[in-house]
């Protein structure tokens, strides 16, 4: 058994005795379960540093979970780097090893090749000008549109939900017992109508963004390719690769292409929008919505 599923155990265990451990115990795993790769390089004081607890913490965490103390918790770590398992990656033997992992292998092997493929297609193919441009035109609007269905419905509704925490002017559309003409009737050359759809395209969405041209709107259009009928109308037009070897078109990128162009929105924005996000949260943690963690 090698350093990795070695380590991945220790992970799983913490993981399932997370019940049992005391409050600041649980600190000390969240640390090590979020950032497992500082394990093997760190000392005690180090982590226990980082993690904010006192480095008897994780001596406790260390036995709590079956070990003789930290040096031997950590010891599964410290393997897993000196075989070279944590250095992120060497894609190709790391795509190999997974296809050796059972029937399913090959699979997992396949989606992970692709959604990491078209993360880096999809940036490779967008410059950071191009993103400001659209920013800029989403911040100085009156309000912005996001129109996605089906498998992209989720994805604008994502999108507007984020933006929604500092922005007031965000509608995702269709809204429900509605069409998404319907919802840009009263939109003009103050608003923004951003549009996804890839292959095959939907229709309502390729004749929103038709009726959006009409209107005056900025269009900002997502798709699959130069050709697609709403990048050839779009004011500002982003492809994002969505190859995967399921049956429907990959969101990984799309939702990454979105999150990337909501930051660049906030970065061109003024700087209230930092304390819209900072009193939205707030509030949630005043209302009970987030569940209170220990300091």
């Amino acid at each position: 058994m090698n350093g990795t599923n070695v380590s991945s155990q220790v992970l799983e265990r913490l993981s399932e005795e997370w019940d049992a451990l005391t409050p600041e115990a649980q600190k000390a795993a969240r640390y090590v379960l979020e950032n497992p790769n500082d394990v093997g390089v760190s000392t005690v004081r180090e982590i226990a540093e980082a993690a904010k607890v006192k480095p008897n913490t994780f001596v406790r965490m260390a036995r709590q979970v079956g070990f003789e103390g930290y040096e031997d918790f950590r010891a599964p770590f410290r393997e897993a780097i000196r075989q070279g398992a944590v250095s992120f990656p060497d894609r190709a033997r790391w795509l190999q090893e997974i296809r050796k992992s059972g029937d399913l292998g090959g699979l997992y092997a396949d989606m992970a090749e692709a959604a990491l493929r078209n993360v880096e297609e999809t940036f490779a193919g967008i410059d950071a000008e191009t993103l400001k441009a659209a920013a800029e035109a989403i911040w100085s609007s009156r309000q912005v549109f996001t129109l996605g269905v089906g498998v992209n419905n989720a994805n604008a509704r994502n999108f507007t939900y984020l933006a929604s925490t500092g922005m007031t002017q965000f509608h995702a559309i269709p809204r429900p017992g509605s069409t998404a003409i319907d919802d840009l009737a009263w939109a003009g050359k103050d608003d923004v109508l951003i549009a996804m759809t890839c292959r095959p395209y939907r229709s309502e969405v390729v004749e929103a963004v038709r009726i959006a041209r009409e209107q005056g709107l900025t269009v900002i259009a997502i798709s699959d390719s130069p050709a697609s009928p709403i990048i050839r109308q779009a004011h500002h037009g982003f492809l994002a690769a969505v190859d995967t070897p399921q049956f429907f078109p990959s969101s990984v990128s799309t939702l990454a292409l979105l999150e990337t162009l909501l930051s660049f929105v906030i970065a061109v924005a003024s700087d209230e929008i930092v304390e819209r996000v900072e009193t939205f949260h707030r509030r949630r943690h005043q209302l009970g919505i987030y569940l209170e963690e220990p300091e």
